[in-house]
C-alpha cells in the first residue's frame, strides 16, 4: 500500500471512529463517513465492501484479542489438577481481566465501539458470549468440587445468569466512563474479590 492510499485510509478509519461513536453502527451513515473523510463514494469501496466491513476492519482485532484472552485464561484453569482448582479460582481469571482491562485502555475508543455502538453487528452479544463460556466454566467447576467431595448447593439458573452478566457489566463499566487506569485496577481488584468471596459462599465453600 502506497502512502496514498495509507492516507485515505486513515481519513475513512478516523471519520468513520467519529461517526460510529456518535451514532452507534446502525445510525452511522456511509455518505457522511466519506464526506467527512473528504472521498468518494467509489473510493471507500475501492476498501470496503460495505458499513459493516469497515466497522469490522476498526474493532475486529480487538474483539479478537479480548474473546482470546478470555477463553485461553477458562482453558489454562482447566489444565490445572482438580484438586489445586479451589486454589486457584481467582487468581487465572483476575490476571485474563487484568490484561484486557490494560489492552482496552490502550484502544478505549475501539473497546467503546464494541460496548456501547456495535448494535447490529456480531459485536453487539459480546457480553451474552462471555456469560455464556463463564456459566459453562462454572458449571464444569461445579462438577470439579463434586469429584472433590466438596459438593455445592444446587445454584438456580437464572440466579447465576444474573449474577455473572452482572459481573461483566460491572467489569465493562470501567472501560464504558473511562475512569483513570489506577483507579479503573483497583476497582477491578475489589470487585474480584467482592465476586469470588460471592460465589464461595453461594457454593458453600
Amino acid at each position: 500500500m502506497n502512502q496514498g492510499e495509507q492516507t485515505t485510509l486513515h481519513l475513512i478509519h478516523t471519520a468513520a471512529m467519529e461517526e460510529f461513536l456518535e451514532k452507534g453502527f446502525k445510525s452511522a451513515s456511509l455518505r457522511n463517513i466519506v464526506k467527512k473523510a473528504g472521498v468518494t463514494t467509489g473510493a471507500f469501496y475501492g476498501y470496503y465492501s460495505s458499513k459493516e466491513a469497515l466497522f469490522e476492519a476498526l474493532v475486529g482485532e480487538h474483539y479478537d484479542f479480548m474473546m482470546n484472552c478470555f477463553c485461553k485464561a477458562q482453558r489454562e484453569f482447566t489444565q490445572i489438577p482438580p484438586q489445586e482448582q479451589p486454589d486457584h479460582l481467582s487468581s487465572v481469571s483476575g490476571a485474563c481481566m487484568y490484561e484486557i482491562l490494560l489492552y482496552a485502555y490502550e484502544h478505549l475508543k475501539e473497546f467503546k465501539m464494541i460496548l456501547c455502538c456495535s448494535e447490529g453487528t456480531r459485536f453487539s452479544n459480546v457480553i451474552d458470549e462471555m456469560v455464556e463460556i463463564e456459566t459453562k466454566a462454572t458449571h464444569d467447576y461445579l462438577e470439579v468440587l463434586e469429584k472433590l467431595g466438596r459438593p455445592s448447593p444446587p445454584i438456580d439458573e437464572r440466579l447465576e445468569h444474573i449474577l455473572i452478566t452482572g459481573m461483566f457489566n460491572t467489569f465493562f463499566e470501567l472501560i464504558i466512563h473511562e475512569m483513570p487506569l489506577e483507579q479503573a485496577k483497583y476497582y477491578l481488584k475489589e470487585m474480584r474479590d467482592f465476586y469470588t468471596a460471592g460465589w464461595m459462599k453461594i457454593m458453600g465453600q
